[in-house]
């Protein structure tokens, strides 16, 4: 280990030998030859430990060797010539220190760089090694270099692996044995490296050749290479396959293809939402059916094609489903209402679908516009009212001539004897009393006859006992309305529904609650045909414990107080053709479902009907 990098210690006491030298020497010397001068050799001393102890130690040891030169000379004798040498060995001490200092600073700096350099050509083998270890280990690419004149000059493994030419049998080769032999003929090697020369980089996909002869698409990248002057150093080549990307991506947008061309003819609507209800896809039919284009609703809320109060709560029933799993729509087809660009509203089937991978559900929507075949439905409806009216017609005569023909006998019967009873007591006579009394009897029987005629007959037109099934209340509803709300859009009616979806499901006979509601419905419609404001709302919500009730509203006239107290009585009609018929088979529809139906005002003008169904939760909680 070099004496300058000891530790100070080491280096002053290293200094103290020089001048402890220089003192023995200086003590022979006054033996040998008599005494002379003595700061010569202290000065070379301090110059010795400045070369080989550092300017640090020599400083130190400066003050000693003063000393003993002082010493040395005769302190007792001392003159001017005494001072002068003593000064002018503390101007060469110093000089010599100074001297010393600077160059051990060069020296300290040289080695900083030799150090920094040998660091950085540590690092730079580092880089270097990993770089090609980098390099060698892409896969599937092949990277090279070559010279301005297009010679291989480096070549990677990823090259050998996706070439087939090993290193020694490509450097020093032409770029231009990797082209096929058609683009090596039309001069393309030397035209992509004059662009990529003059443009400085150039990228391109051309089909390249295997060692083996074969060819493959390949994705290629050239980079023109310059030296500090910016004269050319030579190109840089990446080069990837990508004829199986390519064939993939080509399948892909061949697949894509044809799913438009298929959506593109289908006649039902499709939209396409993410779980946060944001439209991904619309349809060509749904362009044509709703009014918008796909680009106007894109990224937007599927909420905006639906009236209220369905556009309010849809994000709630997305919500609901996902934390709770419970499908109330997906995978079911109902008849629900949608809204049109124009604001106009449809009746519609929708049918949900739901698409589940690694990333967020998809939710795919069938729609089917119902409007046309609710019109042909509309006009059979009509006809069957009419064939309706003709059977009711044909029955009421025939039960009417049932009635005549088996209640004939007794009635005439009971008359015969009552007239002969009136004769009889007109000229009273005590022995015709028992006579009197069996006609009497008679009487009595032949009129029980009657009765019991009319009961036989009300027996067989009774329906008897419903078949309940459990059903869901909205669904239910929606398929009322859209029967009952026919034509009510051209009647400049609006209609509102408020469905809570907790008061489901009912224990019902779907047909029979259906006509209770299409009854209601169509009485609401009639009854705001002279009104200024024509709004229909249908309600649902839970009610007493165990039922669900059903409220449908008009703006109407409403209900004159005296019709009021007979409206669900045989035979009271408010309608000047109405036969009065049909709010008394609604109430002998809810009340054989065990629940009651009343009318009440509406607030603001109108009317309100409320009928009652059993719940059927009430109805599992009981089985329970």
């Amino acid at each position: 280990m070099p004496l300058t990098e000891r530790s100070l210690p080491a280096r002053v006491l290293a200094a103290l030998a020089f001048v402890a030298a220089a003192a023995l020497a200086q003590s022979m010397l006054n033996v040998w030859i008599g005494g002379p001068a003595a700061f010569p050799l202290f000065t070379l001393a301090i110059m010795a430990a400045a070369i080989f102890a550092g300017p640090r130690a020599a400083a130190i040891a400066a003050l000693p060797a003063l000393l003993l030169g002082i010493y040395f000379s005769g302190f007792r004798e001392w003159g001017a010539v005494a001072f002068v040498e003593a000064g002018l060995f503390l101007l060469a001490a110093a000089g010599t220190i100074l001297l010393a200092r600077a160059a051990h600073n060069v020296r300290g700096h040289l080695r900083e760089c030799e150090e920094n350099a040998a660091r950085r050509a540590a690092e730079a083998d580092v880089l270097a090694e990993e770089l090609g270890l980098l390099i060698d280990g892409a896969e599937g690419h092949a990277i090279y270099l070559l010279d301005p004149q297009g010679r291989v000059t480096i070549w990677n493994t990823g090259a050998e692996r996706l070439m087939g030419w090993c290193e020694e049998d490509v450097i020093g080769v032409e770029a231009s044995a990797f082209y096929p032999r058609d683009a090596v003929a039309a001069g393309k090697p030397a035209d992509d490296l004059a662009h990529a020369a003059r443009d400085g980089r150039f990228d391109t996909e051309d089909w390249r050749v295997r060692k083996d002869g074969s060819e493959f698409l390949a994705d290629v990248s050239i980079t023109a290479l310059r030296h500090p002057d910016g004269s050319l150093r030579g190109f840089a080549k990446v080069v990837s396959d990508i004829t199986g990307r390519r064939a993939s991506e080509e399948a892909l947008r061949s697949q894509e293809s044809h799913l438009r061309s298929i959506l593109s003819t289908v006649p039902d609507a499709m939209v396409v939402i993410d779980d946060q209800g944001l439209i991904l896809s619309f349809s060509a039919a749904a362009e044509q059916l709703f009014g918008f284009s796909e680009a106007e609703l894109l990224g937007a809320n599927v909420s905006r094609l639906m009236p209220s109060p369905d556009r309010e709560r849809h994000d709630n029933y997305i919500r609901r489903y996902l934390e709770t799993g419970e499908k109330r729509i997906i995978g079911i087809g109902r008849v629900v209402f949608a809204q049109r660009k124009d604001g106009s509203t449809f009746p519609m089937e929708l049918s949900i679908g739901e698409a589940t991978g690694e990333a967020h559900p998809l939710f795919t929507g069938f729609i089917r516009d119902l409007t046309e075949r609710q019109k042909t439905e509309a006009q059979l409806e009509s006809l069957q009212s009419e064939l309706v009216h003709v059977a009711r017609v044909s029955a009421m005569g025939t039960m009417a001539s049932t009635l005549a023909h088996e209640l004939n006998q007794p009635l005439t019967a009971v008359a015969n004897y009552v007239e002969a009873i009136r004769d009889m007591l007109a000229r009273p006579d005590p022995d015709d009393l028992p006579m009197i009394r069996d006609a009497l009897d008679d009487t009595a029987k032949e009129a029980l006859r009657a009765g019991h005629i009319v009961r036989r007959l009300r027996d067989f037109v009774a329906r008897g006992e419903v078949e309940k099934t459990i059903e869901k209340l909205p669904l239910l509803i929606n398929e009322a309305a859209v029967l009952g709300l026919m034509g009510a859009r051209e009647k400049g009616i609006e209609p509102h529904f408020d469905l809570d979806p907790y008061a489901s499901p009912v224990l019902v006979d779907k047909i029979q609650i259906q006509q209770v509601l299409i009854n209601l419905i169509r009485n609401a419609c009639e009854a705001m045909a002279a009104s200024p404001v024509r709004k229909l709302s249908v309600t649902s919500r839970p009610d007493a414990r165990g039922f669900v009730r059903v409220i449908v509203a008009d703006t109407g006239p409403g209900v004159d107080a005296r019709i009021a107290e007979q409206l669900f009585t045989a035979f009271t009609s408010t309608k000047s053709e109405g036969m009065g018929l049909g709010l008394s088979i609604c109430r002998t529809i809810v009340e054989a479902h065990g629940g009651r139906i009343w009318m009440e005002p509406r607030a603001g003008g109108g009317t309100e009907f409320h009928f009652t169904l059993v719940s059927a939760k009430a109805e599992e909680t009981d089985d329970g």
